[in-house]
Order: C-alpha cells, then sequence, then structure tokens
C-alpha cells in the first residue's frame, strides 16, 4: 500500500465521521486523530520489528525513550 492509498483510506474514514456526526462539530479532531491512529501505528511497527525497540524507533523517526513513553501510554508490550 503506498503513502497514497493511505491517505485515501485516512480521507475516506474522516468523510464517514463526519458524515455519521449528522451535525454535530467535533472537539479537539487533531488529538482524537492523533490517538485513533497512534496506538494501531506502533503496535504494527513493533510487529514488524519483532519487538525491537531501537529499530521501531528509527522507522517512527523518534527517539528511543520517546517510544517506550508511547509504549507504556498505550499498554503496548
Amino acid at each position: 500500500m503506498s503513502k497514497k492509498h493511505i491517505e485515501e483510506a485516512v480521507r475516506l474514514s474522516l468523510e464517514t465521521y463526519f458524515r455519521d456526526l449528522r451535525g454535530t462539530e467535533p472537539d479537539n479532531l487533531h488529538d482524537m486523530m492523533v490517538r485513533v491512529m497512534e496506538k494501531p501505528l506502533l503496535e504494527v511497527v513493533m510487529q514488524h520489528t519483532n519487538g525491537n525497540q531501537t529499530q521501531a524507533a528509527e522507522l517512527l523517526g523518534i527517539n528511543r525513550n520517546t517510544l517506550r513513553q508511547k509504549l507504556k501510554h498505550y499498554q503496548i508490550k
């Protein structure tokens, strides 16, 4: 799946989300999206790297300590 496909999947999901709101305005949409996307991102990257936090941090472009904090926050082992 390319970056374009991922963007399209996110776009379609957001369109469905807004349609399901039926006129109600969401609060803190950016924060919600980060929370909703970050956990599965971390889970998949950790699986892809067979739990290697150094490799996962490199793939994500974040510091290993930041990764550890996020894993703890989302209770990902």
